[in-house]
Parts: structure tokens; sequence; C-alpha cells
């Protein structure tokens, strides 16, 4: 059985040097008058952005900030598995894994472990009570990079079991968001004797055929949704599932370029009202991308479109019987109903609709992720 190894991030002078020159040589694109965010993300927008990055944003303290969470390395079938395991005072806590997709990693997460983890710190009682291990995916941050093909949302949930396992843990609940929301997918799928429930902010489940002659308003809305990504903001997955490796040389030699293509999916999925920082603030935004930026990940991140895409005819038969929480946020990216959730998730036993939040749950509205998580685990206590 493999270890977990003690980690704290440490991100090198010289790495961070080198940022802060590639950021003061930056070439600039040329800027159309009055387009604002429809071309993409702003020039102006993003000089400013850099120009804090590279002058203002204090990676030191922001690195103490996300080192507060004890962290370890563990071997999982050949790749070394960098992940947050943050364990309550309290004896009888449920151990929930929570995952994170693209473009987000565990920064997602700061806000919401101390309230999961101490409870009574935060408005809870002793009962609601959690471990949290929230893993890096592979190729992410700070797990390490795959050098082989395979490593699909499917592995991946095999990897997260065993993880479980490892740590000692019998029985768990596990939850997920965008790629996250599919790994959890998968452990509820082939997990039913340890993992024994599952929470989604994104259920995967697309519109029921048979319905489309009786649509609610809501499901409407959420076809109207869909058409506006599939036509103006689904590019970065076309490219990612196709070509990632040509992409990877521009964001991972240039950081305007790395910080840009994240940071305009926080504009377009969070519940921002026209502005991401409305909602996040530049640190938090920069801390995201600093974990991609610092790990030269802008390649590995992409594949994992590229390996769970080629899985599409496969994923496209997944039932999960094993009990299900979901939670829809109304700037999520694909919001499912729950008759179509029902036709793949075949236990359903939380529903929460909420009314504000997008895409980052636990990013962007973290008293309500707590809140609804720890409704469903009541299920299970």
């Amino acid at each position: 059985m493999s270890e977990a190894k003690p980690f704290k991030i440490a991100v090198t002078n010289e790495v961070l040097d080198d940022l802060k020159q590639r950021l003061g040589n930056a070439r600039w694109p040329e800027s159309v008058k009055n387009t604002g965010w429809d071309l993409g993300i702003p020039v102006d927008y993003m000089k400013e952005v850099c120009d804090y990055w590279q002058n203002d944003y204090d990676w030191r303290k922001r690195e103490e900030l996300l080192n507060r969470f004890d962290q370890f390395t563990m071997e999982i079938d050949g790749l070394n598995i960098h992940f947050i395991h943050a364990r309550s005072k309290h004896e009888n806590a449920l151990p929930i894994i929570i995952t994170h997709g693209w473009p987000g990693s565990v920064v997602e997460f700061q806000k919401i472990i101390e309230p999961l983890i101490d409870p009574e710190a935060h408005g809870g009682s002793s009962e609601d009570a959690f471990h949290v291990i929230c893993p890096s995916l592979p190729g992410y941050g700070f797990s390490e990079i795959p050098l082989e093909l395979g490593w699909s949302t499917e592995k991946i949930g095999h990897a997260w079991v065993k993880l479980a396992s490892n740590l000692g843990y019998d029985k768990y609940l596990a939850q997920g968001g965008d790629w996250g929301a599919m790994v959890t997918t998968r452990i509820g799928q082939f997990d039913e004797e340890h993992c024994m429930g599952i929470h989604l902010n994104m259920p995967i489940a697309g519109p029921d055929p048979e319905t489309m002659d009786s649509l609610t308003p809501e499901e409407q809305a959420s076809l109207e949704s869909l058409a506006h990504y599939d036509r103006w903001d689904s590019g970065y997955s076309k490219q990612q599932s196709s070509r990632p490796q040509t992409l990877a040389y521009g964001l991972t030699d240039s950081p305007a370029g790395q910080a840009a293509w994240i940071i305009e999916k926080f504009w377009a999925w969070t519940d921002c009202d026209g502005h991401p920082e409305n909602v996040l603030t530049r640190d938090e935004l920069l801390d995201n991308v600093m974990l991609y930026w610092c790990t030269a990940t802008a390649g590995s991140s992409g594949r994992l479109y590229y390996e769970s895409f080629h899985q599409e005819a496969e994923n496209a038969g997944i039932e999960v019987n094993i009990p299900t929480g979901c939670c829809i946020y109304p700037k999520e990216i694909i919001r499912a109903s729950r008759r179509w959730a029902e036709k793949r998730y075949k236990n359903i036993i939380h529903w929460t609709d909420q009314d504000k939040g997008g895409h980052f749950a636990a990013f962007e509205q973290p008293e309500l992720y707590v809140e609804d998580v720890r409704k469903f685990a009541k299920n299970f206590r």
C-alpha cells in the first residue's frame, strides 16, 4: 500500500523571477473598440491584471495561505498524486473526497474546507463534521504529469477509490463539479461497496429527447444556455480535446496567455454580473492561475479533454445506483433538470435549485455550498 508523504507548496525564486520577467516583456495584441468581452478577455483588463501580477501580487503570502492545510503526495498507479487531507477533530466525521475540474484547482476549496472540518466554528454542529480530501487531478497543479495516455476520468475514479482506501477510509462520500463531477460519477458507478453517496454541482446528464414536447421553463432555459455554450463558449473544449499539445506551447511560454485562457472562463461561468472580480478577488483568480503557471501544466491539464472525449461513447452508458445529491446553480454551464438527471442517476435522494452561483460553486458561494453538502450528508450519519 502506498504511503502519504507530507508536502508543502514551495515555488522556487527562479520560477517567480522568470514569471516577473516574462510579464514585463509581454507582447500585447490589438484591441477592437467597443467590443467589451465579446471577442474574448479585454486587452485593457489583461494589462491591468498582469501589471498587478508583476508588481503587487504577493505569492509568498498566498502560498502561506494555501499551505495552512495538511498536504501530501501519494503514488497511485505509478503517478504521484498531490492532495489536501484536512482531518476534523471530531471522531465521527464523515470522509469526503472533493474533486475539481478545468480550469480550476484545489484553490477552489480554500473557503469550504474549514467549515466542513470544524462546523462548530462556522454555523454548524459537531454532527456536521467531515474529514476532507481534495486531490489535484493528474497533470494539474502539483500532481505528477502523466507521460503516457490513459488517464481518463474512469482511471482517475479508480485512483481516487485507492486513495480513500490507502488513507484508511472504508466508507466515504464523494463530491465534484465539472471534470470532478465526471470523476465522482465514475466513483459512484463502480465503488458501491465503499462510497455511500455522491453529491454533484454539475450532474453529467444531457437533455432527454422524450421530454422535448413537455419542457418546463427551466428546461427550455437550459437548452438555450446549452446552445449558447455550443456556439460561443466551447472553442476551448474543441481545442483541448483535439490538439492540446499545440495549444500548450503558447500557454506554457506566456503567463499573460495562460491567465487570459483561464480568467475568461471565470467571467463566462461565474454568477458575476459581467466581471469576474465582482465575485472573486484578483488575488483569488491569480492563485488559481499560479497553480497552472508554476507547474507548467497547461498542456497536461488540457489533455484530460482528449483522454475523456475519446471515451464519449462509453461514457454515454454510465448509470449510477448509489444515493445521489444534486445542487444546481443558475449560472452553471450545463444545468440538468431532475428528470433528465434521473435517466443516469437512478437514486437521487437530494435536489437543490440555488438562487445564485455558477460553475465554481465552492469558490463563488462557499456558504451555500457547505450548507447543501451538510444537508445531503445527513442521510448517512
